[in-house]
């Protein structure tokens, strides 16, 4: 059964300084170096696809963020989003890659959840990239982006800060975890007045896909920096501890764990959302038949204890089916954000490491398939007559 739904028109794409621009002409409003783009608000629902015990449903508008050659910034790939939910809009981080092959983050946002209604025309987020020549050179090419910058972006709210973890890559021997935030207030009202970032995994080793809990766990701030073979959380008093000399030990290919992992498992992908049945974690996995291609799946974790896995979704709940899923790099979908607004769940992630997309889900319907061991396969859309 597919519901239909009436679909707004595709915005227009002009070579000018705004990006895109939904009927009127946008209005056009400086807040320091930034241009920041306003479009009206989108007055139609998107399309999308409902079938008997499948609640995942992809966005018949994707993907909603596409390279654009102005600026050239992102002129690349749009891809791998974070996301908050905040004074009813979603917020979404995203990583781009243009000119230069460096990997910066850029802004935009989304009242529905579905069309981005603003974005910003400058990048809101670089990293330096001294590539410290005394290591020896990686053979690390992660979504483009050779020559290093921040990737894949995962925030969390935490009162009035935003926390924000990324894969730090220096271009040339070192890919680490780094860590900023902002108050809420200063990243709303576009004032990108980051804290000076620090590094917070050990120096020589390859970390990526750490997240932060959007709340204290037993009085702790909780970092979980690994799913496989066990899941291990970091408990903090403060994370003003981490000062570029405090790190955290995790597993790597020199841990004594790293033979033990499930080869599958990819590592976690947003930030874990509290439901009544407890944390709610998507992480990722390769393709049993293709290890190049991920999938996407989800699993439940105890609230008080989040290192017991109460849940696990038996098949992947999202696979790179759609064309702009194997377009750039074929098979990957990769998601670093997920939200909740109006009792639904919203998934971002990337496809074929270029594009940006969103698939929803009624919150409760996908936990209780969670929780019954039920597939939560997501089929291809289903085409509908004109």
């Amino acid at each position: 059964m597919v519901e239909k739904i009436k679909k707004t028109k595709a915005p227009i794409i002009k070579k000018l300084k705004t990006i895109s621009k939904i009927k009127k002409t946008p209005k056009k409003k400086t807040v320091g170096k930034l241009k920041v783009i306003k479009k009206s608000s989108a007055t139609k629902n998107d399309k999308i696809q409902i079938a008997k015990k499948i609640t995942l449903k992809r966005s018949y508008n994707n993907p909603i963020l596409k390279p654009s050659h102005y600026p050239n910034w992102e002129s690349g790939a749009t891809f791998n989003p974070s996301a908050i939910y905040h004074d009813g809009h979603i917020h979404i981080v995203y990583r781009a890659i243009g000119i230069g092959d460096t990997s910066v983050l850029g802004y935009a946002k989304t009242k529905d959840g579905l069309h981005i209604t603003e974005r910003l025309s400058m990048p809101i987020y670089k990293h330096s990239t001294n590539k410290n020549k005394s290591l020896k050179k990686l053979d690390y090419i992660s979504g483009g982006g050779g020559d290093g910058g921040c990737e894949d972006p995962r925030m969390t709210l935490i009162e009035d800060n935003i926390y924000m973890m990324y894969t730090a890559f220096d271009g040339w021997g070192s890919v680490r975890i780094g860590m900023t935030h902002i108050k809420v207030k200063d990243f709303v009202n576009k004032n990108f007045n980051w804290k000076e970032p620090v590094l917070i995994s050990m120096p020589g080793e390859v970390q990526k896909n750490w997240v932060l809990f959007p709340e204290k766990i037993n009085g702790k701030y909780a970092i979980i920096h690994a799913i496989s073979p066990e899941i291990m959380i970091y408990y903090s008093d403060n994370l003003n501890e981490f000062n570029g000399k405090t790190f955290i030990h995790s597993i790597h290919q020199d841990h004594p764990l790293w033979k033990m992992r499930d080869r599958n498992m990819r590592g976690i992908g947003p930030a874990p959302i509290k439901t009544k049945y407890g944390w709610l974690v998507i992480y990722h996995t390769n393709n049993q038949k293709d290890s190049s291609k991920y999938n996407l799946h989800a699993m439940l974790l105890d609230k008080k204890d989040p290192t017991l896995i109460l849940h696990k979704s038996k098949d992947p709940i999202l696979e790179p089916e759609e064309h702009y899923e194997n377009e750039g790099k074929p098979g990957i979908v990769y998601s670093c954000g997920a939200v909740v607004k109006d009792k639904e769940l919203f998934i971002y992630y990337g496809g074929g490491d270029m594009v940006t997309c969103v698939a929803k889900a009624n919150l409760d319907l996908f936990l209780e398939e969670l929780m019954h061991d039920k597939a939560l396969k997501l089929t291809t859309k289903i085409k509908t007559k004109k």
